[in-house]
């Protein structure tokens, strides 16, 4: 049995997939976050089994209790949604990171990726990395094939990375065998940031525009951006040392010497070391600004 339901029949002029899933690789919540705008005003085309693909234990679902009586549950789901942005078809495929069958839902979702006739794929997420939130959100783009990428935007970094892979990166190999180009942009969000990071959510959306030809909108990012600047800014000005390692990180960026390659991947790696948990959201030594 396949692990989605389709919904509801629908036709599309060729369609692009964009993907973004909550939990790894979504450093400050930037992919979803750019997901859940591009997907306002959608509809669910296809919905996914939730039994068999999320760990409960886990990844919990809500409880809401009222007055000591138990009332609902609110379980945690993958949907595959349909909008129409300008002159574009869009699939939002959006939703927790899937705990179990990533290969099985790769080719389930390559599987309906050619039912719908998509044409692209579009892997959003987000990173942590050595960088000041007083500065421009940089944004790492990856290419199935040359050429797929909106003018200037390079595709990086350079150099040979290793590290723990995302379902979304499964997913996006599954449909690139599958001869359906595909790119990626990831975000860099400072790695000190573990609370919701609109900033690159904006950027992302800039970067998915540019890749459609359309002028997209941002709702109300810019100001959940605005507030959440404000709030790091008293965070990171309230500590002396703490402003002292965001005023290296600003030297570091004015010089253009932000990480990549071992660099990007001595910075992952030391942020798991110190505590990172289990979602890439952000720690320097262990602390934490929300």
């Amino acid at each position: 049995m396949p692990l989605y339901r389709l919904e509801r029949a629908i036709t599309l002029d060729a369609p692009i997939l964009v993907a973004a899933f909550e939990g790894w690789v979504d450093a400050g919540r930037a992919g979803t976050l750019a997901a859940a705008q591009l997907a306002h005003g959608s509809q669910v085309v296809a919905t996914f089994d939730a039994d068999r693909l999320f760990d409960y234990r886990a990844r919990r679902p809500t409880l809401d209790i009222l007055d000591g009586k138990l009332q609902s549950l609110e379980w945690p789901e993958l949907h595959l949604r349909a909008n129409r942005i300008g002159e574009r078809d869009l699939l939002i495929l959006s939703g927790p990171e899937p705990d179990f069958l990533w290969q099985e839902l790769a080719a389930d979702v390559t599987t309906l990726a050619r039912q719908l006739h998509v044409v692209s794929w579009i892997s959003l997420g987000a990173i942590p990395v050595a960088a000041p939130h007083t500065r421009p959100v940089t944004v790492l783009a990856t290419s199935s094939a040359p050429g797929l990428l909106p003018a200037g935007v390079s595709q990086g970094p350079t150099g040979h990375l290793r590290v723990p892979s995302a379902v979304l990166s499964v997913l996006e190999l599954g449909v690139s065998s599958a001869r359906i180009p595909a790119i990626g942009f990831f975000a860099q969000v400072p790695h000190y940031v573990s609370a919701a990071y609109p900033g690159a959510a904006i950027e992302l959306l800039h970067h998915v525009g540019r890749f459609l030809g359309e002028d997209l909108s941002v709702g109300d990012l810019p100001g959940m951006a605005l507030e959440t600047r404000g709030l790091l800014d008293a965070a990171t000005s309230g500590d002396e040392r703490t402003a002292a390692y965001v005023k290296r990180l600003e030297d570091a960026a004015d010089e253009a010497r932000l990480p990549e390659g071992d660099n990007l991947i001595s910075d992952i790696e030391r942020f798991l070391r110190e505590g990172g948990g289990g979602e890439w959201g952000g720690g320097d030594g262990g602390r934490q600004l929300n």
